[in-house]
């Protein structure tokens, strides 16, 4: 069988690596321009790996493929360095944040840094020009999907016995096309996260850090909604990511350069009833509106006491910006956010600083737009020739969530007769 796969992100690797001793022909179709530009979604900004059943999608994965998946990609870097840690491990942690309302989220992590993660990525590329039935495709940027006699058309011109589809988030456009073909695909499409970057000094927060490394924590805040932290980066940088045409920011770390700060995001998960329909486009005219007030291809930076407080910063204190200066201004986040989102994460933040001292200190920094997507969930027994993996499909979150979702899709074309 022919089978395209459209992208090389995580999912798509984890589909090749289940599938890559098999008969089929595998066709991988990216849209950069080679291997060096190039990026495994998610794991191009920290690389963590995290392995758990309370975090990183809806699938309900077994904990050894997801343990399995780790020490893979750990196999792909040269020396085998990674930081790795356990998440609330450490029960009076557990309680003293539970104390104070939040759910503290359970899992274990691998970080192999960013500085690895061009060596992964080149790593399984030239692992996999090895097998005769794959096959690289650079410069290849798929705009069409039709389905016509059992087969798959891409680009009106491509013919495939079967296509995988691994775009990841970033791949909205090519999903939105299909969906506008195939709407009953569509199993829920409401939700979407909001928030901010916080940055602070590392002795904030060091005896946590030195703890699990990765806190990861829920709170139901005073206006309803649900606020939780995302990749928290010890020592690490704030940076920011750009998408076809709106910016937002982002974080990292690496394994072996680190800096005096961590950052973390404190995302509001906002889910939206009928007749809302499109949350891709509902966060990015937030993203959007945030640029215009930066100006282009800039994010803005404010303190947390003007956050706090709906005035715009003019001046910084004593927490330096790990963000390159010519990515930001400082100006006022409230102009672009909706309230109700500014009190949520304040709320979340002011009952954090009861378990942190310190995290909501008057001079730590705050930025915006951070925005995470849930692409729209989709149905993957609709159609027996076009399939969703990863990211992209609404049903994964993180790394090894995507990786499996994208081994499990290989699984099953392997060995129907076990589905």
């Amino acid at each position: 069988m022919k089978i395209g796969v459209i992208g090389f992100g995580a999912a798509a690797i984890g589909f090749i690596e289940r599938i890559k001793d098999s008969d089929h022909e595998i066709h991988i179709l990216e849209k950069s321009k080679d291997i060096y530009s190039s990026s495994i979604s998610g794991i191009r900004a920290d690389g963590k790996l995290f392995v758990s059943n309370q975090m990183g999608g809806e699938l309900d994965l077994d904990l050894d493929l997801q343990k399995r998946l780790v020490e893979f990609y750990i196999d792909q870097t040269s020396e085998r360095s990674y930081e790795s840690g356990s998440s609330f491990g450490d029960k009076e942690y557990y309680k003293n944040f539970y104390r104070e309302g939040f759910q503290p989220i359970l899992s274990d992590f691998y970080h192999l840094g960013t500085d690895q993660l061009k060596e992964v990525l080149f790593n399984l590329y030239q692992k996999y020009l090895k097998y005769k039935n794959i096959h690289f495709h650079f410069e290849h940027r798929i705009s069409n999907v039709e389905i016509r006699n059992d087969q798959v058309i891409l680009n009106n011109s491509e013919t495939y016995d079967m296509v995988i589809v691994a775009v990841g988030r970033s791949g909205h456009d090519l999903i939105r096309s299909i969906l506008a073909r195939f709407p009953e695909l569509i199993l829920d499409n409401t939700k979407v996260d909001l928030g901010i970057r916080l940055e602070l000094p590392n002795h904030i927060v060091e005896d946590l850090n030195r703890e699990m490394y990765e806190f990861k924590v829920k709170y139901k805040s005073v206006t309803g909604y649900m606020v939780r932290t995302f990749c928290n980066n010890p020592s690490g940088y704030v940076v920011t990511e750009k998408y076809d045409d709106f910016v937002t920011v982002n974080g990292h770390s690496k394994l072996r350069q680190k800096s005096g700060n961590t950052n973390v995001a404190v995302l509001t998960t906002i889910q939206l009833t009928q007749p809302f329909n499109d949350p891709i486009s509902y966060g990015t005219y937030i993203a959007k509106l945030t640029n215009i007030l930066a100006g282009q291809d800039k994010v803005i930076l404010q303190t947390y006491a003007n956050f706090k407080n709906s005035k715009r910063t003019k001046n910084l204190y004593r927490v330096e910006p790990t963000l390159a200066s010519e990515n930001y201004i400082t100006g006022d986040i409230n102009l672009a956010y909706p309230r109700r989102i500014v009190s949520s994460i304040i709320d979340f933040i002011e009952n954090l600083n009861k378990v942190i001292p310190g995290i909501a200190n008057d001079d730590n920094l705050v930025y915006a737009p951070e925005v995470k997507f849930y692409s729209n969930r989709l149905c993957n027994q609709k159609l027996a020739k076009l399939k969703f993996a990863g990211d992209c499909s609404g049903n994964t979150r993180s790394i090894i969530y995507a990786t499996a979702h994208g081994w499990i899709t290989a699984e099953k074309i392997l060995n129907p007769q076990d589905e």
